[in-house]
């Protein structure tokens, strides 16, 4: 592997390896303070597009991580930069809850089921059949199709759950049309997560638990990519993808060390 350059800012997951479930996974504690404490530009991304990030940090925060709002990237922020981008303005027919929502009211976006210039999918655990014929027969009208992330289904305490993905495809076997995709592994959320805290890619680092998403979305940014088997993804599984990662550790708690503090001699 070619030398790479010292990492000067990590981008890292949430579900699978700072959180499992609910509960802190050991280390990601530590991680988050050593972060902090080292003044380095950092992200917490997540495809999850149910919360707004000031959700996500009073819900972390509760677990003892925190993480301030500004440090929290998710689906439906990236979604949302990728409209304003596109259609500044511009009008949405949405199926998801208060994290998607909040997004794109803040960009300007009017929501609404007539004639709308997108139907915008997100998760949300109460999909609902005339919600989906809706967004259906709005996107056979015209409307362009886009998806908050591809993930097909998503953890609970009882099991998998159907997710984005899942959905998503549905209407494109009903409609013919797919889904523009702005969540990872596209590296478009990862692209407008570095250009929202100042990094650049080939300095960074992504760490992730899935190899489809996390360790792929990191590549095809240019990025150093750390998997950690503390989520969906073992060791097994590593070689029946066609690409790899460029580290491999048990957890979290294995790159504490990695995060450079500043050096003391240069403190007041």
């Amino acid at each position: 592997m070619a030398d790479r350059k010292p990492i000067t800012s990590w981008l890292t997951d949430m579900d699978g390896v700072l959180i499992h479930e609910g509960t802190p996974i050991p280390g990601a504690d530590a991680f988050i303070k050593r972060l902090r404490d080292s003044g380095l530009p950092f992200l917490v991304l997540t495809n999850n597009s149910i919360y707004t990030a000031r959700d996500l940090h009073a819900r972390l925060a509760r677990m003892g991580l925190d993480v301030p709002v500004k440090n929290i990237w998710t689906s439906a922020l990236a979604t949302a930069q990728f409209l304003d981008d596109q259609r500044p303005g511009g009008t949405a027919y949405v199926i998801g809850e208060a994290g998607l929502t909040t997004a794109l009211h803040d960009i300007g976006y009017v929501l609404t089921d007539h004639a709308p210039d997108y139907v915008v999918l997100g998760e949300t655990r109460t999909y609902s059949f005339e919600a989906l014929t809706k967004a259906i027969r709005l996107i056979n009208a015209g409307a362009r199709f886009i998806c908050t992330n591809p993930d097909e289904t998503g953890p609970s305490a009882e099991g998998p759950l159907p997710a984005t993905g899942a959905v998503a495809a549905l209407i494109t076997k009903a409609t013919g049309k797919k889904p523009y995709f702005a969540g990872k592994p596209n590296p478009l959320m990862m692209r407008t997560g570095l250009n929202a805290i100042g990094a650049h890619s080939e300095t960074s680092a992504m760490i992730g638990d899935r190899m489809d998403t996390d360790v792929l979305a990191g590549l095809e940014a240019g990025m150093q990519t750390f998997l950690v088997l503390t989520g969906l993804t073992g060791v097994a599984d590593i070689d029946r993808y066609p690409f790899r990662p460029s580290h491999v550790v048990d957890s979290i708690a294995d790159l504490v060390d990695l995060i450079d503090l500043p050096d003391q001699a240069d403190r007041p």
